[in-house]
Formats: structure tokens, sequence, C-alpha cells
């Protein structure tokens, strides 16, 4: 695997702005996970009523290991939190994750929210079991909630606050314990129904009573069933639904996730009521299905290329037969070290399989190219073969070790480089260290039985013998004259030096070049201070967009305000989308997101970034392809620096999108107290915070 283990730590405390979050539960978590052994890097993000911590271990990190240290710290800190915040969630996956396959979850009956309880009972319950799967979430849930809407006037004028409605929900609305009664044969439980259920309930819910006349909730407002959150939608192609994602714990197989993920969404299809329209989303491991068939298609091919080659040289069926048995039993053997190893049929080891059908057949065709001259010579085959393999056994045994010597050293990179290539060199390295041991024993007895003396060439021989007699010549003659000049050989030699080092420096140089996965990543940051409001009709805006300038889209999903990932926040969004195959288009990927990157930069509402998959992602994470990490004592300072960093960036026409993750431009509505005056009033601030937070937050309730 290439994704290091990553642990992250969310917290939700509604209603708290950055500033509290940041104070009162980002550092208290941060200081307790930072004492976790193995931590590569650290990074928090506070945002309005969020905190999400994320903790990259080393490669090779035990996963488990790493995940139960994170909650045996997180659960000391707990005491340090706010007693009203949420408690936190530890998740074996990097917060920022890119999940691997998705569903859609449509209806013509059903609103969002009977949508989002199908999907959460139906699919991930039994999702969430799959092996490996970190987490599978739900883009555009609404979850249901009872929200109660208060009236400030009308609760003024019954001289209330909504500290007093906060009172009588936690006072009637609970659910406690009652213990049992016995008699001398039956023992029965006792339930105590005091839940209020309905909006009915909590409309005649009691605030106040004062002689005959009581108030309830009714009077100063309304309870209703709506979702919990209402500021985030998910649409695809302009229509409203959900769409049910997994995300895969580090180093997890692709294949086998989505395999499984296919699987019981084919059952769970067969339960569900008839207008549920569920349809694919996205499925990251049919690029990795492509690679490995395009790689095993190449295998076929250097199969035939090598066996050709051979016989166009040695020209004889029999001694081109030798060599070609050699490649399976190598490939074979090394299936077996993979096997010990672990690893598993992936795009690396199979590349390393297609590089060793061309090394493995070397030994064997010079050990038969040895006995087959022995044979000409006058001895029988079998003499031969001993003779032969006798001869060439200490050449074929260094030619293996200086091969082996030179993919060994793979195992001992460290890193992204060494986790990259160890899978490779190991692979190839066993391959090359079986084939002397097949070229020394298999070739020799074929030849054996295979190999004789001809009196007579055959005809293909007799024709091309003139073409190989002129080759050797001329290679004889090229010898002859290089041995005669033999002091130029350094200075040739210091000049492909020289060489090497002037491409090193000319060619450019990147982790792996982008592929076309038909897909395309847009992320949407709108100004501070943007409500939802504004935020969905930019995203209407922007899908209408795609729809006209991308003809070759299969679908566009756009997500206001997402909920996941560690920056999401009101005044953001994102968008999939999905291109058909590139045997369909007569436009690359790339030439699809520069032309659409024109269009979207002339919508100045909000900033816009399109991006593509990256063909290698390391941790998986979300972000822009170059990012700087700027350190200040203080945040003064950093407020300082920034601004002409970014103006600086901005101004580089290197750069099309420049963003920076932290903010201080948003706007706030700060309330001064006046001590004297609520202490006259018999106010603490306290009751007047607490007021505020009930009024304002969407605190949560019971």
């Amino acid at each position: 695997s290439l994704d290091p283990p990553n642990i992250s730590v969310s917290t939700s405390y509604r209603g708290a702005s950055a500033d509290v979050i940041e104070s009162q539960i980002t550092e208290p978590l941060e200081a307790a996970v930072n004492g976790v052994e193995g931590i590569r890097t650290l990074t928090s993000t506070s945002r309005d009523g969020r905190s999400t911590i994320q903790a990259e271990f080393d490669l090779g990190t035990d996963l488990e290991r790493a995940a139960n240290d994170v909650r045996d710290k997180v659960s000391r800190a707990m005491r340090r939190l706010p007693p009203d915040a949420d408690p936190p969630i530890v998740s074996k996956a990097d917060a920022d994750a890119r999940p691997i396959a998705a569903i859609t979850v449509s209806s013509d009956r059903r609103n969002l929210l009977a949508l989002s309880r199908i999907a959460q009972e139906s699919f991930v319950e039994r999702l969430q079991t799959i092996p490996n799967v970190a987490s599978v979430a739900i883009w555009g849930a609404k979850t249901y909630a009872m929200r109660l809407w208060i009236d400030p006037q009308k609760l003024a004028a019954y001289r209330l606050s909504p500290i007093d409605v906060r009172d009588a929900v936690a006072r009637e609305n609970v659910e406690l314990p009652s213990g049992r009664i016995e008699g001398s044969d039956v023992e029965l439980p006792v339930r105590t129904m005091s839940r209020l259920d309905t909006p009915e309930d909590f409309n005649n819910l009691i605030l106040k009573s004062e002689a005959d006349r009581i108030v309830r909730l009714r009077d100063v407002g309304s309870a209703e069933l709506g979702p919990l959150n209402e500021r985030t939608v998910l649409k695809r192609d302009g229509i409203p639904m959900v769409v049910v994602v997994i995300t895969p714990q580090p180093g997890a197989n692709y294949i086998t996730i989505a395999d499984e993920f296919k699987r019981r969404v084919e059952l769970i299809q067969k339960t569900l009521p008839k207008d549920i329209e569920v349809s694919p989303g996205f499925d990251a491991s049919r690029y990795v299905r492509k690679s490995v068939a395009e790689v095993q298609q190449t295998i076929l091919i250097a199969f035939g290329l090598v066996m050709l080659v051979i016989f166009l040289f040695l020209r004889d069926w029999r001694t081109t037969v030798i060599p070609v048995l050699v490649i399976p039993v190598a490939l074979i053997g090394s299936f077996f070290v993979m096997y010990i190893a672990g690893f598993s049929l992936n795009v690396l080891t199979l590349l390393a399989l297609v590089l060793a059908i061309g090394l493995v057949v070397d030994d064997a065709i010079v050990v038969v190219e040895v006995i087959y001259a022995k044979i000409e010579a006058g001895l029988d085959p079998q003499n031969a073969g001993i003779e032969g393999t006798r001869e060439i056994f200490f050449a074929v045994v260094a030619t293996t070790a200086a091969l082996v010597a030179v993919f060994l050293p793979i195992l001992f990179l460290g890193g992204l480089d060494g986790r990259h290539f160890r899978e490779f060199g190991v692979t190839l390295a066993g391959a090359v260290i079986i084939s002397p041991f097949v070229a020394l024993t298999l070739t020799p007895m074929l030849a054996t039985r295979l190999l004789k003396k001809r009196v007579r060439q055959p005809w293909l021989y007799r024709t091309t013998e003139p073409f190989f007699k002129a080759l050797a010549a001329n290679y004889r003659d090229s010898l002859t004259t290089v041995l005669r000049r033999r002091w130029l050989a350094l200075p040739v030699v210091l000049a492909c030096f020289g060489l090497v080092v002037v491409f090193l420096q000319v060619l450019p140089r990147e982790l792996a070049p982008l592929e076309d996965r038909s897909s395309l990543s847009i992320s949407v940051r709108g100004p501070e201070g943007a409500t939802f409001a504004f935020m969905d009709r930019f995203m209407d805006r922007l899908g209408a967009l795609v729809g006209e300038e991308v003809p070759e889209s299969d679908t566009t999903i756009t997500v206001t305000a997402p909920g996941f990932g560690a920056a999401s926040s009101v005044n953001s969004g994102f968008g999939r989308i999905t291109l058909v195959e590139p045997d369909d288009r007569e436009r690359t990927q790339a030439e699809i997101a520069n032309a659409l990157a024109v269009k979207v930069a002339q919508l100045t509402e909000a900033q816009t970034y399109i991006s593509q998959s990256p063909t290698i992602s390391v941790g998986r994470r979300r972000g822009l392809p170059i990012q700087f990490v700027i350190q200040a004592p203080n945040m003064e300072k950093l407020q300082e620096v920034l601004p002409p960093f970014l103006s600086a960036a901005g101004a580089d026409p290197t750069f099309t999108y420049v963003d920076v993750n932290l903010k201080f431009d948003k706007p706030e509505l700060r309330v001064e107290i006046d001590r004297e005056r609520a202490q006259d009033l018999g106010i603490s601030a306290l009751r007047i915070a607490q007021t505020l937070q009930l009024a304002l937050s969407e605190q949560r309730l019971g």
C-alpha cells in the first residue's frame, strides 16, 4: 500500500465559532493525540461548529494499534471538552480520503428525509460490514429531527425565555428505567412512557402554568418533523437525491471491496420498494481493473514477441521451444515468491512479470547455444548437455547475481519510493533468481531430448544465413575498429555520464503522469459569510454550466455545503463529473478540464477549482497539487505575512487557483454585555450566553 495509516478525530459543537472550537475542543484533543507514538504529521482544522484532527502515521504502522492508542488518548481528554459538545468520533481513515465507490438513491414519490432513512437502514448498516471498509457515508443526507420553532415576540409576551423552553423539554421528554414488579409467579418490567414522540406531543408541551392559565409550546411557536441539517443538498444532474459512498481503509484492496459492494447492493435492491431507484454513481476500481487488464495483455504480447524474436534468430523450432518453456516456469515461480511475500496481482507486480519475460530467457538462450555448438562439434546430445552446462554454469550464475544486485537494493529504500517499488523489485528479483535454476536444469534436459545435429539445415535457416553472416562480419569489423582506438573509450564514457546529468536537469519530473480516468472533481469556495441559499444558487449555475460545456459528461454530482471533508463549511461546495469512456469522446480528460477551468473562472461569485484524479494518490487526500506550509510564532504574524504571499502567488502565471486554509476575513456579530445593567436586572452572563445559544445555534435538546 502507498497509503500511510490515517486516523481522524471529528467533534461537533453546534453554534460555536471557529475560535471557540479551536480553544475549547481542538487544542485539548490535539495535545492529547500528539502523544501517540508513530505520528508523522498532525493537522487540525477548526471551523464553525466542527473540529477535525488528522493524524498521519509512519508507513508500516499497524492501523488497529494506532486507532486504539488515539481512542485511549481522546477518551482521557473528553473531560476537558464542553459538556454540551458531541462526543468525538475516531475513524480509521483520513477525513479527506476519497471514496472509491458510490450509488445514488432516488425516488419520484419520497422526499429526501425518507430517502435518507432508507439509505441508512437498508444500505449503510449492511455495507459497513464489508471487510477493510473504513466508513460508509450518505452524501446529502437529511436525518429526521423534531425542530422547535419559537416566536421571540410571543415568548417575551409570556415572560419566557429559550432557557424555559429547554428546561421544559428536558423535564418532560425523558425516559428512565422504572424497575420491575414481581408476583408469586410472574415478573413484569415497568416502563414509563414519558417520551414525546410526535409534533402534537411537543406542541402540547406545558412551558408554564400560573393559576388557571397554562402556556404551551403551541402558544409561542410550533414543532415539526424536519431535517437535522437543513443546510446541505446533493443533486445529480440537477435532481436532489442522496448518494451512498464507501471509503476504504489505508492499504485496502479496491477490487475486492468494489466486488463485494456490488454484490451486496444487488441483494439489497431486491428488498427495496418499487419506487426506489438505485443507480451507479462512480467506481474507482474500474480504473484499477483496466490497468491490470492492460498489463495482462502486455504480458501476452511480450511473450509472443519474445518467442518470435527467438525464432527469427535461432531459425529452428526445436531451439525456440526450449527457452520459451522457461518463461511460464519462471513466472509460476514468481507467483510463489509473491505468495510468500504477501503481494497481490497489481500493476506493479504485473509490470515486473512483463520485464521478467525478457530477462529469464537470456540464461536459457545462452545454455541452448552452448549445447547446440557442442552437438554441431560432434558430441552426442547427452554429453553435449553435460559439457555445455558445466562450461556455462558460472557465467549463468554470475549474470543472475549481477541482475539481482540491481533490484534487491530497492528493498532498502524508505518512504514512498521504497513502498512504491518494493513489490516490483522483489517480484522481478524472484523471477531472475528462479531463471538460472530452470536454465541449468530444465533447459539441458530438454536440449538433450530435442536438439540433434542436422545434416541439412531448414529452409528458413539457409535463406537467412547470408544476412546473419554479414551481420556478424560487420560486428567483427566494428569491434576491431574500436579496439584499435582504445583511448576513445574513456572520453565516450565521460560524455555519456555528462549527457545523463544534462537530461536529468532538462527532463520534467513527476511521480506519475496523469491518467485519463474519465473523472473530474470540482472544489468550490464562496466568500466568507456566504449563506447556504447563496451557495446553492451558485452550485445550480455551476451544474448548468457543466451540462452545457461538457457534452461528454455521463453524470454530474454537486453537493452544496457538504458535511464530509475536514474543511467543508456552509460556503463550500463539491462536484464530481463522470465522463464517458475515452473511446466514446474526442477530447481527452485534460483538454476537458482545461476548457472547463476557463469557463468556470467567469463565475466570479465564488472560487472554483477543477482537478483531475492523480494516477498515484498518496494518502488519498483531496487538495491542490502544490501546497506551502507557512509557520509563524503567533496568529498576528501569520495575518501579517499571508496577504503579500497570496498576492505574489496570485500574480504568478504558473498558478490558476490560489487559496489558503486560514481565514481572517469572516464577518461576525459580537455581543458586548453591559455587566452593571445585567447585574441590576438579576441576569448573569451565563444566562445571556445560554439564551443566545439556544435561540441562534440550533442547540440539540435531549
